[in-house]
């Protein structure tokens, strides 16, 4: 059966090229969600075409969501002979900004030396097509199945999915009875299965000071200067500690496997956007954004108390200091039991098509199988697909066709294993 569905999909190489570029052509950038309907639709369509019930779910209420950028997501399902397990493919259509340094045009989808190029190739719009290559690969070499398959097409996963599989995992879309394993093409490279990822604590730090004018601001307090403070003591006391932390998670790349603190913006003083000159103004409020990744062996509670002590030990040791911390966003470590079914049916399926088994590993920054395992509370849940991962947000992102066409077998062959379909 799988000599038949593997010739196919080798038959269906142009059709995977194709649709990896008309995916790659519509610029789903986000912020702020461009053409995200443009592309759920072209999804929804194709789908249809192969005999998917195909259905639109916008995210309404959901933070981004507006009539000028819509939050549309599409889910479609193809049901089976009769009851049976459901195997959902899910990728993310939206994309980062492209940035600066390509040598192609950014969303071209152009061919070379067999690679496909574009913002999107990689992360993760190839992957979004292998799983319908495959999909429809099974359906035309008319193998029997029971249970379902479904594909989906959701948004926001690059500003944290909340408008997407978040969304949709509250309605049901990620739990049981109506699924039971979920493969996320993400790009951890062809030959690993990802089985989790680290947790994300991102936090507003704000100090406060004193304004006066800027040619005596001996009567005022500066805020960054106290910003200043706080992130000298970061250097010096937390980043330290932070570097000998070691997880027995397998993360990658083996830099990610301690704790790591990214210092991701900062804004103090005058507006951000003002024309013509400053003002001389001590400035009283500084905003620091930190992005504090952690281990599965760490506490979040202790996580946060250490960015407080600092902060305390500067209202004590330092005059005039004062601070407000913020909770942005806070997402727990996830993973996967290497025992689980989709772990073993996806692992099999890689050794059988690349000869060798896979690497299982996890991720260093967190995709949408958080919102899988907390609000779906499924855990049959890993990220497999094409692409290098460290191309992902580049300039230059591109997928290898060879890898493309490698994981749709892989992807094809696995959804069949977990539907338990005979593949002699």
């Amino acid at each position: 059966m799988l000599d038949s569905l593997f010739a196919r999909i080798d038959d269906q190489t142009d059709a995977l090229i194709a649709l990896t570029q008309d995916l790659v052509r519509i610029p789903t950038i986000n912020p702020p969600g461009e053409a995200y309907e443009a592309c759920a639709d072209l999804l929804g369509e194709r789908l249809k075409r192969s005999g998917f019930d195909v259905g639109y779910v916008r995210a309404k209420g959901e933070v981004g969501d507006s009539d000028r950028y819509p939050r549309t997501n599409v889910v479609a399902r193809r049901e089976g002979r009769g009851p049976g397990k459901t195997v959902h493919f899910n990728g993310h259509i939206d994309v980062v900004d492209p940035g600066l340094g390509w040598t192609v045009e950014p969303f071209s989808g152009v061919v070379r030396n067999d690679r496909i190029y574009g913002r999107g190739t990689c992360d993760m719009k190839a992957g979004i097509a292998a799983s319908v290559i495959a999909a429809e690969a099974i359906l035309a070499d008319g193998v029997r199945f029971d249970g379902a398959l479904e594909i989906s097409g959701t948004v926001d996963e690059e500003s944290g999915g909340y408008a997407g599989v978040a969304h949709l995992a509250h309605q049901g879309f990620f739990s049981k009875p109506r699924v039971d394993h979920v493969i996320i093409p993400e790009p951890l490279n062809v030959d690993r299965i990802c089985i989790g990822h680290r947790g994300v604590w991102w936090a507003e730090i704000e100090t406060f000071g004193k304004i006066a004018h800027g040619s005596m601001p001996f009567l005022g307090d500066c805020a960054i200067r106290h910003m200043g403070a706080f992130m000298r003591s970061l250097e010096d006391q937390l980043l330290p500690v932070l570097a000998s932390r070691r997880t027995a998670m397998p993360v990658v790349p083996e830099g990610a496997r301690q704790s790591t603190l990214n210092l991701a913006a900062i804004h103090g003083g005058l507006p951000e956007h003002f024309e013509g000159l400053p003002s001389p103004n001590v400035p009283d409020r500084c905003r620091l954004l930190l992005d504090r990744r952690f281990l599965i062996e760490e506490d979040l509670a202790e996580v946060k108390a250490e960015i407080v002590k600092i902060l305390d030990d500067l209202t004590r040791t330092r005059p005039g200091f004062r601070y407000q911390v913020s909770d942005v966003m806070e997402v727990m470590p996830t993973l996967t039991a290497e025992d689980a079914d989709v772990v073993r049916a996806v692992a099999e399926s890689v050794t059988q098509v690349l000869g060798k088994p896979p690497e299982l590993v996890v991720s260093p920054g967190t995709y949408d199988q958080k919102h899988v395992h907390r609000i779906g509370h499924l855990k049959e849940c890993i990220a497999y697909g094409p692409g290098i991962l460290d191309l992902a947000h580049q300039p230059d992102e591109y997928v290898e066709i060879e890898h493309l066409v490698a994981s749709c077998k892989v992807m094809a062959a696995s959804a069949l294993r977990l539907m338990g379909v005979p593949l002699q």
